[in-house]
């Protein structure tokens, strides 16, 4: 009975590299849950993509034929068509307690950029609810998801990591953006990009009074979704000059692989401004704005990631003492998850250990009966009640051995020597 996780994170690996292994669409994730179910029909499978991270959560009740690491990798590298030493450096791996105890710092935020972010746990919760939907879930990953979920609300609920600004966009807006405009319901707003950090950076900028936001994108289609959902103008990624020199809050957060916007072209459209405050927030990586854009005068106020993953710094030295507290909830929570695991390996075990003996202490009465037809009914339930209390004893060792493993670690080994000794089969 396993369960693995390979995970392509923030930290480990650059964007590039993500966007090449992302399942970016339900499309995507669909025909991915489809050629799963075909390549391992016995298994399970749950895929994480977000922006900062793609993690495939595999389990499978299978002891000798179930899937490993190199199923998953070899399964990502054939779907994306990326030559697996192209990520393998690239990506961690878990298995049994190590990957469940990923997951559950997952969905608490622990390993985020910004700790306590709400965002990462309704992504896990939609990852399972369409991992559901494709029918790639299982009796394994429905109680692990379910667990994470509810290890995630008591972490929430027993200690402070999510007080405060706990998101990236509320830490840009409240900790950078407070710092250059008392107020924003008079501001211009320029989104660049019309990605999950583009909505929820304005989520947070209209909670602060914004009324005027402009979205150009590549794409106009989604520029005017996204634009739609916050009553804002979508426009050509050709007037994106002219918005420059308008605006007075820029976030940008495309995914393009060059600097889109170099200091020349900056200062061109400085020069049609009035020198207004301007504040640019860049949350791409890499970069959308050249840092040197940030010298031009001193009313242009640029922050980048890296800028913002100092704050996230502070805020995590500052909740030290919160993340220790939220530690022992999930290490507590996966040892307890294991256990109920593991319990459940050794049942069918145990259970089917019980009946191959007491079938053949039946089979053995029975031949002794039919040799002793005169016994009375008192005599035969002495002799039953005997061969009971011997079968009993004789079961206690292995039963109490495999019952303690599974307390303390995975009984595989154990499990795969009781089938073995007692014929138990599979």
């Amino acid at each position: 009975m396993n369960v693995l996780v390979v995970s392509c994170n923030h930290h480990r690996a650059g964007v590039q590299l993500r966007e090449r292994l992302a399942f970016s669409s339900q499309q995507k994730l669909t025909e991915a849950y489809s050629q799963w179910r075909e390549r391992h029909p016995g298994s399970e499978i749950v895929v994480l993509s977000t922006c900062n991270r793609v993690e495939i959560y595999a389990a499978d009740e299978r002891d000798a034929d179930g899937v490993c690491f190199d199923d998953i990798t070899r399964f990502i590298s054939q779907f994306h068509n990326v030559p697996a030493d192209e990520f393998t450096e690239a990506v961690l791996a878990h298995s049994g307690t190590d990957a469940v105890l990923h997951l559950f710092q997952v969905a608490c935020s622990i390993d985020s950029m910004v700790l306590g972010e709400p965002q990462i746990v309704n992504q896990v919760k939609e990852a399972y609810r369409v991992a559901q939907e494709n029918s790639a879930c299982g009796p394994l990953t429905n109680v692990l998801f379910q667990h994470a979920l509810k290890v995630s609300a008591q972490v929430r609920t027993e200690t402070a990591l999510a007080d405060g600004r706990v998101s990236i966009a509320s830490v840009a807006v409240g900790d950078f953006g407070k710092s250059i405009f008392s107020r924003f319901d008079n501001k211009t707003v320029l989104v660049i990009g019309a990605g999950e950090m583009a909505e929820e950076t304005l989520t947070y900028l209209q909670s602060e009074g914004v009324r005027r936001i402009v979205v150009a994108n590549r794409s106009r289609e989604r520029a005017e979704l996204l634009a739609s959902r916050f009553r804002g103008e979508a426009v050509d990624f050709s007037v994106l000059d002219h918005w420059l020199s308008r605006a007075d809050v820029i976030v940008s957060t495309t995914g393009s692989e060059q600097t889109l916007i170099s200091r020349e072209r900056f200062a061109a459209a400085r020069r049609k401004s009035q020198s207004h405050p301007v504040f640019i927030l860049d949350l791409a990586a890499p970069r959308d704005f050249d840092p040197s854009i940030a010298t031009i005068d001193d009313n242009v106020f640029l922050y980048d990631l890296d800028a913002l993953e100092e704050t996230c710094e502070r805020n995590r030295q500052a909740r030290r003492a919160e993340v220790q507290k939220a530690q022992e909830i999930i290490v507590s929570q996966a040892r307890t998850f294991m256990q109920e695991i593991y319990h459940r390996a050794t049942g069918p075990v145990i259970n089917r250990l019980r009946e191959h003996w007491g079938e053949i202490s039946r089979a053995e009465l029975e031949r002794l009966y039919r040799k002793l037809p005169g016994l009375e009914q008192n005599q035969r339930e002495a002799i039953e009640t005997t061969i009971s209390r011997i079968v009993n004893k004789l079961l206690h060792p292995p039963l109490e051995a495999l019952k303690d493993e599974a307390r303390t670690g995975t009984p595989v080994g154990l499990l795969h020597a009781i089938r073995r000794l007692f014929s138990l089969g599979d």
